[in-house]
């Protein structure tokens, strides 16, 4: 497996593949923006999906359900040509649903699908701090485990798709906890403390946590360079509360928090990191904030 393929080089997909470019492997990558592939240093394009079929393992890092079912199992996806790789690790957050369509097909062709959804934000991988969850054949796991540790912690779940569910509760939690965040925060400030100087209260208390302290530089200085969008952010509470109404788990708090991002989106907030949620929060309150231009520690080294 020193020759790996991959799928998808945006922002998560590119600080992905440059672990494993560190780490000494080979990346024969695709992008539908070709010249976002051409960007990862050291790694050789690919011209089609179907290019990379004939390596041992391809990962796949792509937005959202449309886009795993057209680069996998549409008209020229990657397992419908006459040969397959043994392995295909999906890295994207989709549903349980379009996971399970592309595992049946990608079994019909030899192909083990392993579901390997991805905490963090191209800042955290680059340092090293992604977290990985991944289920599927535990066999097959333990093949791939090494190059999934080059790139972060890794975390097993399950056989089947447990951790599409896992990752989906993940990033519900992370609204609810950005929302609860900003709340705060802008209280704090209508109070006439400063948002850096009450975040950096909170980072050090026991409530502080490495999520607290790297997204405190965009919440002081409104830097909104999108590292995880609101739209996505909006679309995993879209496939959370579908899945938790699935089980008949009643998620209140949550269903709050997805109207507060919903309204963030609508305002014009799409495209730009989810952190805008305190700029809507503030708004609610009468107050316009302004960057601070502090310096800000994120916790990750830089």
């Amino acid at each position: 497996m020193s020759e790996v393929g991959w799928i998808g080089a945006g922002r998560m997909g590119a600080a992905m593949a440059r672990r494993l470019l560190a780490a000494g492997y080979g990346i024969h990558v695709w992008n539908r923006t070709r010249e976002k592939a051409e960007a990862l240093a050291g790694a050789k394009v690919a011209d089609a999906v179907d290019d990379l079929a004939g390596l041992e393992v391809v990962v796949t890092t792509v937005a959202d359900d449309a886009s795993l079912l057209r680069v996998t199992i549409g008209e020229e996806g990657l397992l419908r040509g006459p040969v397959s790789p043994r392995f295909l690790i999906d890295a994207s957050t989709v549903a349980a649903e379009t996971s399970e369509r592309v595992r049946q097909f990608a079994a019909e062709r030899g192909t083990t699908l392993l579901a390997a959804p991805v905490s963090g934000n191209p800042k955290v991988v680059r340092a090293g701090r992604a977290s990985i969850v991944v289920s599927g054949p535990k066999d097959a796991f333990a093949e791939v485990e090494p190059l999934l540790r080059a790139i972060g912690a890794v975390t097993y779940v399950g056989g089947g798709d447990q951790a599409r569910l896992v990752k989906l509760a993940h990033n519900v939690l992370l609204g609810v906890v950005t929302q609860a965040l900003a709340e705060v925060t802008v209280m704090a400030q209508r109070g006439g403390v400063p948002r850096s100087v009450f975040l950096g209260f909170l980072n050090d208390s026991v409530l502080g946590s490495v999520f607290s302290r790297y997204k405190s530089p965009a919440l002081v200085n409104l830097d909104l360079t999108p590292t995880f969008t609101t739209d996505l952010l909006r679309k995993d509470f879209d496939l959370g509360l579908a899945a938790a109404r699935g089980l008949e788990v009643p998620m209140p708090v949550a269903a709050a928090a997805y109207q507060l991002v919903q309204a963030a989106a609508g305002r014009g907030h799409g495209d730009a990191d989810f952190a805008a949620l305190i700029v809507e929060q503030a708004r609610s309150a009468g107050l316009e904030l302004e960057p601070e231009h502090a310096d800000v520690d994120d916790g990750l080294g830089s």
